[in-house]
């Protein structure tokens, strides 16, 4: 049995599916989509998805509707948020999030070293 949204995955699924370097790695009781081996968005136990944004970017989308920090340990992870599933109800909204989690993560440098996804 899993915790996390599967249809969430799924959706996430169809919409990077076209994307170069897609991976998927089980992670923080979900599942992390991946670009080249880098965290881009992931569906959350419990529910929910996370997103990879600039330090700035994350920031300033806390400010939008269920939107919030990342924070499993009482230290918020800077550019990284949570949207809750309501955030997430249209495909459109859905979209918007993953787009602009896939602009950041295609401006990072390669990865180098350590152990590259499957």
């Amino acid at each position: 049995m899993v915790d996390y949204d599967t249809d969430l995955l799924d959706r996430l699924r169809l919409l990077l599916g076209g994307e170069p370097g897609l991976s998927e790695r089980a992670m923080f009781g979900g599942v992390a989509l991946m670009l080249d081996g880098k965290m881009c968005v992931g569906v959350m136990k419990g529910g929910g998805m996370m997103v990879r944004l600039s330090a700035e970017e994350g920031e300033s989308a806390v400010q939008e509707p269920y939107a919030r920090k990342m924070d499993f340990t009482g230290r918020p992870m800077r550019g990284w948020i949570i949207v809750d599933s309501e955030g997430l109800s249209s495909e459109q909204d859905l979209g918007s999030w993953v787009d602009r989690a896939v602009r950041h993560v295609r401006t990072l440098p390669p990865k180098t070293g350590g152990v590259a996804g499957p």
